[in-house]
């Protein structure tokens, strides 16, 4: 497993290629709070569950000042199906390299189907408006996670 991130801790900055094959820096979002998910493949069942929880409960974290962008080692052309498909309304960037993932801590060991495998671990980082780590969720569930996330940040 790569170093997990520490509250309190600046997180690194990135540059990334969206659905549309425009460039996304974490930079855009200085000045506002945004929660960065890492997820292992788009348009997969689990990866699905929790894009649409996130598209289904935007304007709420957007109304008490968070955005939201979604990560995973998809292609842009995979992530604009996957964003059409499912009329995903926030960003969705290719970490095609896992550089992105590596860096936060959202790449190493997990467990697939009984087996140890190396890829993208399901995760959450909520960053303040100058890019300071506030909030680390490594290894979490799909299911109910945007709901949990909502109860920790908005206590609702």
């Amino acid at each position: 497993m790569t170093q997990k991130l520490l509250v309190g801790t600046q997180a690194p900055d990135f540059a990334l290629l969206d659905a549309d094959g425009t460039k996304v820096s974490l930079s855009d979002y200085r000045g506002r709070n945004v929660i960065v998910y890492f997820y292992p493949k788009a348009a997969t069942p689990g990866c699905t569950t929790e894009a649409c929880d996130f598209r289904d409960n935007l304007a709420s974290l957007q109304g008490n000042g968070y955005d939201v962008i979604g990560i995973s080692p998809d292609a842009p052309e995979a992530l604009a199906k996957f964003t059409g498909e499912f009329a995903l309304t926030f960003p969705l960037l290719s970490d095609e390299d896992h550089a992105v993932a590596l860096a936060y801590g959202a790449w190493g060991e997990k467990l697939v189907d009984g087996e140890i495998v190396e890829g993208l671990v399901r995760s959450t980082v909520v960053l303040d408006g100058e890019g300071t780590v506030k909030l680390t969720q490594y290894q979490v569930s799909a299911q109910g996670h945007v709901q949990a996330l909502k109860e920790e940040l908005l206590g609702v």
